[in-house]
């Protein structure tokens, strides 16, 4: 399935967090924490004046908590709005 963002909506894949600590201590899934790093997948026109600043494959921190989580073709995906982007990592 493929999903086109309205707006200014951007669809994100997180990046998983290491599963290993740097002395090399492996962490258990139950003591992770969510990651707040992703992938553009695609993203959406604008919306009146707000421009889009981020593209497709861009790498991106954001809040903890911001946007939506669902599954498509089960991958877990997150569609939130560009003002929940923090940063793009370059």
């Amino acid at each position: 399935m493929k999903l086109k963002p309205l707006n200014d909506n951007v669809l994100i894949k997180r990046v998983e967090s290491e599963e290993r600590t740097a002395s090399g201590i492996i962490i258990p899934d139950a003591a992770k924490e969510r990651p707040q790093r992703g992938t553009v997948l695609a993203v959406g026109p604008g919306k009146g004046e707000i421009k889009m600043t981020v593209k497709e494959g861009e790498t991106v921190l954001f809040a903890k908590y911001a946007g939506t989580e669902f599954k498509v073709d089960g991958e877990e995906l997150v569609m939130m709005r560009q003002d929940d982007i923090l940063a793009i990592v370059e």
